[in-house]
């Protein structure tokens, strides 16, 4: 992917290797949103973002309701008072190869691999825009906590 579209801060690359649950939004056929929990990993050098998941799942049926290259989608994760969004179109990887790739990213950001599943398929963004706040302290263990305020890197 081409630096112009998608730059990342250290705060936010090292945001995005933290262990955090995210969302993914896809478009249902009316066009209305479609927002599930998900692992999500992100190689900033390819310019995508994976998602494993099941091929009988509604995300996948969403995207695959599109043409190639259409689907647009959005992850997103939320740590108190940092966020990162990740926008951009998404294809459905069924090959081997793709999946265990995948695979073993989902492991090494997660830490645990995923059981076998022959159902595994991978949802690979294609990143188009990303924004976020990340350079905030990382939240405390006080829940009230928002992450404190004051500079902060923004990408957008």
């Amino acid at each position: 992917m081409p630096s112009d579209k998608f730059s990342q801060t250290l705060e936010h690359s090292e945001f995005w290797n933290e262990y955090h649950l995210c969302t993914l939004t896809t478009l249902r056929p009316d066009g209305s949103p479609h927002v599930v929990p998900v692992g999500v990993t992100v190689d900033a050098d390819a310019g995508v973002a994976r998602v494993i998941t099941r091929k009988s799942s509604k995300k996948v049926a969403n995207i695959q309701a599109f043409r190639p290259g259409e689907a647009r989608v959005a992850v997103c994760q939320v740590d108190g008072g940092r966020w990162a969004t990740l926008e951009g179109t998404a294809e459905v990887l069924t090959d081997a190869a793709a999946v265990d790739d995948a695979v073993a990213r989902y492991a090494d950001r997660y830490g645990r691999t995923p059981a076998p599943d022959p159902e595994r398929v991978v949802i690979e963004i294609r990143i188009e825009r990303a924004m976020g706040l990340a350079a905030l302290p990382r939240p405390t263990a006080d829940k009230h906590s928002t992450g404190g305020v004051g500079a902060a890197s923004q990408v957008t």
